[in-house]
């Protein structure tokens, strides 16, 4: 029998497992073998990204994880991805100015010109009328991530699908299946389908995040560059033609120059989404303790729900009531 069972291979399962480690924990893995939503995911770490529409209490758990980070990455001690030049939020018409507005200025974050921006940005569309730089918004990659938990897990990682919660034979077990964790625990988690593309070209086009009113574009060392994503209340993994127009249309009305780059990838990936978007954190009974429901923000809180849940189940400390898993109850 293991001490703690962690249920889900993705990155919030692994970083649990990984702070549970390093605490001196006896932990196994059970990974059900499918990748996950971070497979998909870009890694934006941009807590005030949407604060106009979050809860407070969500707000500040995003805040608290994004100062986590830099730490988080030099534990892993590896190339991750990670990446501190900040994001540019952008407005390619009067609409979008007005829709992005008020966000901004809650932020405290200076309009400007088209052509500041593009002096921080060359490869800009001389058609977008306004934006801001967020120096304190991030980037990370998820695939080197991941790779980076599982290379430190090693065997503790078993390729088990997990159908009840009654097969696992340990003292304690932390659900962390993603939209998976609805089938184990009867929690109300709905699958939210994102298509996203990666396209490949010479490193050096873009410097920076940008977040369009419709499209986000990610940018990384090697020339990859993540666009993404839909939002759909669907629970199938169809590429559709729709769904890729719309990414690509959008992208290249802010970055004309990525006509020329390599249509590398098209993938399908579902946020684990509850009915408030916020993330269920907490014990279920005396045995089981749930992290899941992270929706769009799974990479930015791994290491905040990694902490929460190793003091939970070590130091028996309680997880925010903001996010107990029986609150829809």
């Amino acid at each position: 029998m293991s001490d703690i069972t962690v249920v889900g291979g993705g990155i919030i399962g692994l970083s649990i497992a990984w702070r549970l480690v390093r605490r001196g924990a006896d932990v196994t893995v059970l990974d059900g073998g499918d990748e996950g939503a971070w497979h998909v995911a870009a890694g934006m770490l941009a807590p005030g990204g949407e604060s106009e529409h979050e809860d407070p209490a969500l707000i500040a758990l995003l805040e608290r994880s994004a100062q986590l980070w830099p730490a988080y990455v030099r534990e892993l001690g590896v190339d991750v991805g990670y990446d501190d030049t900040g994001t540019l939020g952008l407005a390619l018409t009067a609409d979008d100015l007005a829709q992005r507005a008020r966000l901004w200025t809650r932020q405290q974050l200076p309009l400007l010109r088209p052509s500041e921006l593009r002096e921080l940005e060359p490869a800009l569309s001389p058609r977008v009328r306004a934006g801001v730089l967020a120096p304190r918004e991030t980037q990370v990659d998820p695939r080197k991530v991941v790779h980076a938990l599982r290379e430190r897990l090693g065997t503790r990682i078993v390729v088990k699908r997990v159908e009840s919660l009654a097969d696992v034979d340990s003292r304690q077990v932390v659900v962390a299946a993603g939209c998976g964790t609805a089938a184990l625990t009867g929690l109300p988690i709905r699958p939210v389908k994102g298509q996203v593309l990666r396209l490949r070209g010479e490193p050096g086009l873009l410097r920076h995040v940008l977040d369009g009113c419709e499209v986000y574009i990610v940018p990384r060392a090697d020339g990859e560059v993540v666009v993404g994503a839909t939002q759909e209340e669907r629970a199938d993994r169809l590429v559709t033609a729709g769904g890729v127009h719309e990414l690509l249309r959008a992208a290249l009305e802010l970055v004309p120059g990525l006509a020329e780059f390599e249509l590398a990838e098209t993938t399908v990936g579902h946020r684990p989404g509850t009915p408030d978007n916020a993330p269920l954190l907490g014990r279920l009974d005396d045995r089981v303790i749930v992290a899941a429901g992270h929706f769009r923000n799974g990479i930015l809180l791994a290491p905040v729900t990694a902490d929460l849940v190793a003091g939970l189940v070590l130091d028996g400390l309680d997880t925010p009531g903001d996010f107990a898993p029986r609150r829809f109850s």
